[in-house]
């Protein structure tokens, strides 16, 4: 379960350095301690961006980098200013934009009463788009005692919509039974939404023994010179300090001489003057009361420990933390016997009626006046304190989310079937179809008649003829030139993406006309090779490998003679994968190749489906014996597919040579495919003939499906052996289950995923020695082929059948449809322009930038290196050097960009208008194929690094940049690193005497160290 976590409590003017900012950043905390399994994600308001870094440093051991996530919004936004109405309300669509970004299976809001007064944006299902939610209930004072809080019309307006979006979430965190008891009464929620995990106070409040010096020296800028009493905790209305003051005036004169009142919060100019007055007419000298303003908070606790006396006289508290943090630091504690404070005190004689002054006054007395009632509120207050804990809530919070995660789950199962019911969508099927020589052209004549139960389905395609009848029968035909005219007749879209050129029509619609992606080939870099290396799309291969890869990729291709390593190693395939709304793939292997080459976050809105494959009616396995010319006593072993050096079907041929059975006479060896047309299959070949075994070892060329399910029908054993899987899926081994063959595999890519107890399955690394004795056994053991063949066609059965994966097909499909980032992103934009009041042209603009730059893409760790000062001060030819060897340099899972200034900009408020990729230029110094779009404006991702290289002269220091790209990095969560080169360093590169290897691994030592 991933748990998003929006902590703009932690942020806001209003809430990040009070209660609910500490109580938020607490919980959190424990949140991720307590996680186990679930994921923990922070999401954090970049217009608040001097808190950032704190934030970050709060969950440097907590939260990997990568997990905190930055989005930002046309501002300001505070809803006290009515200039500011239009961009609240796309604000608040932005941010659930934003949320739905990083698809959480909960999202937790630490504090949604926000933004009133500064840039915090909150809100619960404003855009149409579901996310389940979960909010933090502290208390509904407002709500219930409408004066004096809500008698500002713009504040209750504000206050109430609040409420209502309290409604719309799916689970309350109370933090007290009496909030609890507040949500049910005044909200008429059902008492499964609201659930009360309590709350605790951070470790740094506990009993200590101080320094007396460090003590004395807190007392003394404070103006503390007696015993204190003490108070903390806001000056609100319903904190009840006024009454407070009064109180303390009316102990007797003896007593009160003795103390001083502290009342320790930040406090307003006008409050202050008020108070003091307040003081004043009760008959209070001026440091009688003391009113500190605000306290840091590693303060804090040294108060509460000195303090004679801590009172709580507020009226109304959803918890009232103050008086536990006291608690927990020793001090003897008295409170109201009001909402929550009852059940953090814990004692009932501790307690006073808050609305009685006198009452107040006498329990004060009591406790300064009779040292056995003051310690014994001392030792209570530690045990009292020890029942809470930060552990404890987040745990009670964890189940609550994953109870709400199963309920979700069920509910999104109701929601598909539902869909089964309505009308049918359309869907535009992008595929090969027989009688093209493609496996996915058979898969997708098996797949669309099941897809067929769901769906109104047109087949897009770019061949002259279907040659399977019952497609061309039940289907309309339609070229890809006539989707283009009619492509918005279409409610659903689905492309079958292979490496082969069947699949070439394909790419330009992808990246027009987005849709769900059947990934059957992870790799597509022989296809794209193909077309650029035929000139039938010039540099289309070297545009994937820069967009995919990055210059390092580029760069390999002008350094190595045999382009096929660059294209065995390179997938090439994150234009595809970035246009596609949803991918589906067949095995766990293709989603690991994703997250291994474009991070993490890669495959969130992937899922795997099981291959589908028929299973035969009826065993037909005499009659197709008989066609083949088998003889009751033959044995026959074949292996399936396309022939090549990945299939390794020279260690099957040379296992079988050392075999006793290619002695035996009733033996025989089939590769049921097209023979590899290189050297390779040559030598094949011969190695038969050498043998004189061409009667016995078959290669049949390419089968038809007809032959192709002969041997099926008619094998004994099978051998499907893979080396350099690239995520293709494993059909062959799938078809051998399916008819029940006894099949020896290797635990290769896909392969690897299949039940050990339904094949035989071999090492990765395949010796023949292994291989041999496993042959060896299939043909002697006629009981264990038995077993092996009835658990695989079992297997297939359970996980593999048309129905079921038919079905399971069209409840992704329908659920990325509506989910994916695409859709969310067309839905917000809908919502947006149809809110009320006119928008600025430059909100419009910033708008559009924002929500580009919130859009979660999968990416590797980038270092954009800022050349601006390097260009300028080195002569082409030095500079060529560094940033090749830079280049060159990169370390792996770290992709090498290159920015440079767009002097063009008039925009001077974007990073994204200041700066520009600088590949233009690389291309002309590194000799390197050109790319369309060289210099676009940057994209930032959230594992970025911003490199600025400074060049200082001998007399004056480093210039330190724009300090507007500076601030826009940091809002985006984006660290920014200078790096410098002096003058000497200068001139030794310009007159190449400088060891630039040095250098290139010095700063990306630096950069990987920061």
């Amino acid at each position: 379960m991933r748990i998003l976590i929006d902590l703009q409590a932690c942020q806001s003017t209003g809430s990040r350095h009070r209660g609910i900012g500490r109580y938020s950043l607490a919980l959190a905390q424990a949140m991720a301690s307590n996680a186990g399994k679930h994921e923990v994600h922070l999401l954090l308001n970049s217009l608040f961006a001097d808190s950032l870094e704190p934030v970050r440093q709060a969950f440097a051991n907590l939260i990997a980098p990568q997990h905190i996530h930055y989005w930002k919004s046309p501002g300001p936004v505070s809803e006290f200013d009515h200039r500011n109405r239009w961009r609240t309300r796309a604000g608040e669509l932005v941010r659930e934009q934003a949320l739905a970004e990083w698809r959480p299976d909960i999202v937790h809001v630490s504090s949604l009463f926000e933004g009133l007064t500064d840039d915090a944006l909150t809100s619960v299902g404003l855009n149409g788009e579901y996310q389940p939610t979960a909010v933090t209930l502290y208390d509904l004072i407002p709500l219930i005692n409408a004066k004096p809080y809500l008698e500002n019309e713009q504040v209750k307006a504000w206050y109430l919509r609040k409420i209502q979006a309290l409604k719309r979430a799916d689970l309350l965190l109370a933090i007290s039974a009496s909030s609890r008891r507040e949500g049910l009464e005044c909200l008429h929620l059902p008492p499964e939404r609201i659930v009360n995990i309590s709350s605790a106070v951070d470790d740094r409040f506990y009993v200590q023994d101080p320094d007396p010096a460090v003590l004395q020296e807190i007392k003394n800028r404070f103006g503390l010179q007696r015993p204190y009493v003490m108070y903390t905790g806001g000056i609100d209305l319903r904190k009840n300090v006024e009454a407070l003051i009064r109180s303390f005036a009316k102990l007797p004169g003896d007593v009160r001489k003795n103390y001083q009142l502290a009342i320790v919060c930040s406090v307003q100019d006008a409050d202050r003057i008020r108070l003091q007055k307040l003081a004043a007419d009760a008959g209070l000298a001026s440091n009688d009361v003391i009113l500190t303003g605000y306290v840091a908070d590693e303060d804090l606790p040294l108060l509460y420990h000195a303090c004679t006396l801590f009172v709580f006289p507020s009226w109304h508290e959803g918890f009232g933390l103050p008086a536990l943090e006291a608690m927990s630091c020793g001090a003897p504690v008295i409170a109201s016997n009001t909402s929550s404070l009852p059940e953090v005190i814990g004692r009932e004689d501790a307690l006073f009626n808050p609305y009685d002054e006198q009452a107040i006054t006498g329990k004060m007395l009591s406790a300064l006046t009779d040292e056995n009632y003051l310690q014994s509120l001392r030792e209570h207050g530690v045990q009292q304190a020890k029942k809470f804990s930060w552990d404890a809530s987040a745990k009670t919070a964890i189940t609550a989310f994953e109870a709400q995660h199963e309920y979700q789950r069920s509910k999104q199962a109701v929601f598909v079937s539902q869909l089964q019911d309505q009308i049918k969508p359309r869907l535009a099927y992008f595929s090969p179809l027989p009688p093209e020589r493609s496996g996915i052209a058979d898969f997708s004549a098996e797949l669309l008649p099941e897809l067929a139960v769901y769906y109104d389905i047109e087949l897009i395609v770019d061949q002259q003829e279907i040659g399977d009848p019952w497609l061309a029968a039940n289907f309309p035909v339609r070229s890809w030139q006539w989707f283009e005219q009619h492509a918005d007749r279409y409610q659903r879209v689905l492309y079958n993406l292979g490496n082969s050129t069947y699949h070439t029509y394909m790419l330009d619609m992808l990246a027009r006309y987005p849709g769900i992606v059947v990934l059957h080939d992870f790799f597509l870099s022989g296809l794209l090779a193909h077309l650029d290396m035929t000139a039938e799309r010039p540099q289309i291969w070297a545009q994937a490998l820069y967009e995919s890869h990055g210059l390092q990729a580029l760069l390999e291709t002008k350094n190595t003679e045999d382009l096929s390593q660059i294209i065995w190693k390179y997938p090439c395939n994150y234009q595809m994968l970035d246009a596609a709304q949803a991918v589906i793939v067949h095995s766990e292997f293709s989603m690991k190749l994703a997250r291994q080459w474009y991070g993490e976050n890669a495959t969130q809105n992937w899922t795997r489906i099981p291959h589908m494959r028929k299973l035969p009616y009826q065993s037909e396995r005499s009659a197709a014996r008989q066609r083949l010319g088998l003889g009751e006593d033959d044995f026959l072993m074949c292996s399936f597919g396309l022939m090549g050096p990945t299939k390794l079907n020279h260690l099957v041929l040379e296992a079988w040579l050392q075999s006793p059975m290619a002695k035996n006479n009733h033996c025989h060896l089939v590769f049921v495919g097209k023979n590899d047309g290189g050297k390779y299959g040559m030598q094949l070949l011969q190695d038969i003939k050498d043998r004189g075994l061409a009667d016995r070892i078959t290669i049949t060329g390419f089968a038809d499906p007809e032959l192709f399910q002969t041997y099926l029908h008619a094998a004994d054993a099978g051998v499907q052996l893979r080396g350099l899987s690239r995520g293709e899926s494993s059909y062959t081994v799938l078809d051998c289950m399916a008819y029940g063959i006894p099949t020896i595999i290797n635990g290769n890519g896909a392969m690897a995923e299949l039940p050990a107890d339904a094949l035989i399955k071999l090492a990765d690394e395949v010796d023949v020695a292994t291989l041999l004795a496993s042959m060896v056994e299939l043909r002697s053991d006629s009981q264990l082929r038995k077993e092996l063949g009835a658990r695989a066609v079992e297997y297939m059965h359970e996980y593999h059948v048309a129905h079921k994966v038919g079905r399971q097909y069209f409840d992704f499909i329908e659920l990325a449809h509506r989910n994916a980032p695409a859709s969310r992103f067309e839905r917000s934009l809908n919502r947006i322009a149809a809110l009320d009041g006119p928008a600025a042209e430059a909100d419009l603009m910033s708008l559009a930038r924002n929500m580009v730059s919130n859009q979660a893409k999968p990416a590797c760790a980038r270092a954009l290196f800022d050349l601006d000062a390097l260009n300028a001060a080195l002569p082409q030819q030095a500079l060529a050097l560094v940033l090749k060897q830079l280049i060159v340099a990169t370390p792996s899972y770290w992709r090498c960009e290159l920015l440079q200034s767009d002097s063009k900009s008039n925009n001077k408020s974007d990073a994204k208008s200041v700066l520009r990729y600088a590949n233009e230029l690389a291309c002309q110094l590194l000799e390197l194929p050109s790319l369309s779009n060289p210099d676009e404006a940057i994209d930032l991702h959230p594992a970025d690094v911003y490199i600025k290289v400074l060049v200082a002269s001998e007399n004056q220091s480093s210039e330190k940049g724009s300090s507007t790209v500076r601030q826009l990095m940091l809002e985006m969560g984006i660290p920014v690193l200078e790096l410098s080169l002096d003058t000497a360093q200068i001139k030794t590169l310009a007159t190449g005497s400088m060891d630039i290897n040095e250098l290139a691994s010095s700063w990306w030592q630096t950069i990987l160290t920061q």
